[in-house]
């Protein structure tokens, strides 16, 4: 039973993912769900950009109809035909009288009366309709211009949702890296107390080291346990955020590139102060000017309102009874073609306060771009500050890791020896194990403060060093 857990330990160990930093950007970037978003927002300002360069174009449209009406069109009522009939009669009798002969005009009635009802009961009719704006006071222009600004501007967004990402990503990637360097350096700390025990036992059996060295020597393994189980439990809750990060299941088993090195490879360069590329570069203060942008054109389409517009139409119209030739029980169409001018002349001012509503909200953008401006520079200085000062820390930590292992050296042979009591030894390793902790975090504050560095110039990019 033992062997095989052993053998499964051994597979999951074998079937285990190894991560680098360019990896994980890449994970974290595909399936990032604020990303995802941002680039339909991308997509989604494309087609009003393309939307909006279609007002320039002809519309059509076409309808059709149907209608049934209780009666039909009646030209002559009942009391027009009994008139008609009255007056019919007397013309038959004088044309009589003076052609000598019978004449009778009363039918003529009943066929005009006839030949004046038209039966409209069902009516059937189809329009085609086609209309092209001409002038609208520069809506169409302006429109246009905030959908191309839009698109931008989506663009932009995603970039700097982009770059939060990689940030996020690198914290946490390594975050990972510094707990399990850490918990390799716990667990070679408590070793080397284990075997220091050991020898402090032997030591006291053989009358050359007293109680009080064993139980200091103890009590250091009981911190370094202590100190042992920490770290691996933040480690575990380290990799937990990296992989929701990375968008990868949580119980994956994985190591990452940089965990098994001694040495991290944090290159320090001296920083110095570039708000020029900052300004160029970063999405926000792109964003902010596209922003300005929008607001702007807003302003003109809201001047628009006090301009004319003018429109030309068309239509061709097909109905059954048609009009062409008096009403004709068969389909048949006309056309007609015309311009359509509006001109607004009061509305009470509405249109003048919309226009200095969207001057405010100008001027607004305007503000917010200066202010943005202001603590972008603030931000890259205190950047380029903090490279600066974590590459100092870098340059005591080695420094201090140098003596700290030549303390240990000698404190261990002395021990070994006889000559240095285990207080002293133990000092010596305390000291060592803080030394190298703090190596390891001013390693990981180079890279991150490097970043942090890109992040404020705009610059950051997924591209590993």
């Amino acid at each position: 039973m033992v062997g095989l857990l052993l053998f499964l330990n051994g597979l999951m160990t074998l079937q285990a993912q190894t991560y680098s930093l360019d990896s994980c950007r890449r994970m974290a970037i595909a399936n990032n769900k604020s990303l995802l978003i941002s680039g339909e927002n991308i997509n989604r300002a494309a087609n009003l950009k393309d939307e909006a360069h279609t007002e320039y174009l002809p519309k059509f449209t076409v309808s059709g109809n149907y209608m049934r009406n209780q009666y039909g069109t009646k030209v002559m009522s009942s009391g027009d035909l009994s008139q008609l009939n009255t007056a019919l009669t007397g013309m038959s009798g004088l044309l009589s009288k003076l052609s000598q002969q019978t004449i009778d005009l009363s039918p003529l009635g009943s066929k005009l009366k006839s030949a004046t009802d038209f039966d409209t009961r069902n009516v059937f009719a189809g329009v085609l309709n086609v209309t092209q704006p001409v002038y609208m006071g520069g809506r169409i222009k302006a429109y246009n211009e905030i959908a191309r600004y839009a698109e931008q501007l989506a663009i932009q967004m995603h970039e700097e949702k982009n770059q939060d990402v990689i940030v996020n990503t690198d914290e946490a990637y390594w975050q990972v890296v510094s707990l399990a360097n850490k918990v390799k350096l716990a667990n070679g700390y408590l070793n080397l107390l284990a075997k220091m025990d050991s020898d402090i036992q032997k030591m006291i059996a053989q009358g050359v080291a007293t109680k009080a060295d064993g139980l200091s020597v103890a009590v250091k393994k009981n911190e370094a346990e202590i100190s042992l189980t920490k770290a691996e439990d933040g480690l575990d809750l380290s990799k937990m955020l990296l992989c929701e990060i990375c968008g990868i299941p949580i119980s994956t088993q994985f190591k990452l590139t940089d965990e098994n090195l001694d040495n991290l490879s944090a290159i320090y360069n001296k920083a110095a102060v570039d708000v020029e590329t900052a300004y160029q570069s970063r999405p926000e203060l792109k964003s902010l000017g596209l922003n300005i942008n929008i607001q702007n054109q807003k302003v003109k389409l809201e001047e628009a309102n006090y301009l004319p517009t003018v429109v030309a139409m068309g239509n061709y119209i097909v109905s059954n009874p048609n009009f062409k030739d008096g009403f004709e029980k068969k389909f048949a169409g006309m056309w007609n073609v015309g311009v359509n001018v509006t001109y607004p002349l009061w509305d009470w001012d509405a249109r003048r306060y919309k226009v200095n509503m969207a001057k405010a909200d100008a001027r607004i953008a305007q503000y917010e771009l200066a202010d943005a401006r202001e603590k972008i520079e603030l931000q890259v200085n205190q950047s380029v500050f903090k490279v600066n000062e974590a590459g100092k820390k870098l340059t005591m930590a080695n420094k201090n890791m140098e003596k700290a292992e030549e303390n240990l050296r000698s404190a261990t042979i002395g021990f070994n020896a006889g000559v240095i009591p285990a207080s002293t030894a133990l000092e010596a390793h305390t000291a060592w194990l803080q030394a190298k902790s703090e190596k390891i975090d001013a390693e990981i504050e180079v890279k991150l403060t490097d970043l942090y560095l890109q992040k404020s110039l705009g610059t950051l990019t997924n591209n590993t060093k």
